[in-house]
């Protein structure tokens, strides 16, 4: 999952050295914090947060596939 968002989010900012995604375990669910460079934050969560909503979709549906729980999470 890590993996498949780093990529997501280096093909839509214009910073992707500066795209950070960090793991961590809150139970039995996988956070995914994102973290890339403020001129690119607008990039990541788009018009009322569409584009943000479609990768947390993504994720979501592939992390459902494998059997796991995982949240995405946008961090400053």
């Amino acid at each position: 999952m890590k993996e498949l968002l780093l990529y997501m989010a280096k093909n839509l900012v214009d910073n992707p050295e500066a795209v950070k995604v960090t793991e961590q375990l809150d139970g039995d669910v996988t956070v995914l914090e994102l973290s890339v460079a403020p001129e690119d934050m607008g990039k990541v969560i788009g018009r009322q947060g569409r584009i943000a909503k479609e990768i947390r979709t993504i994720i979501k549906s592939v992390a459902q596939r494998t059997g796991q729980k995982v949240s995405v999470e946008i961090v400053d």
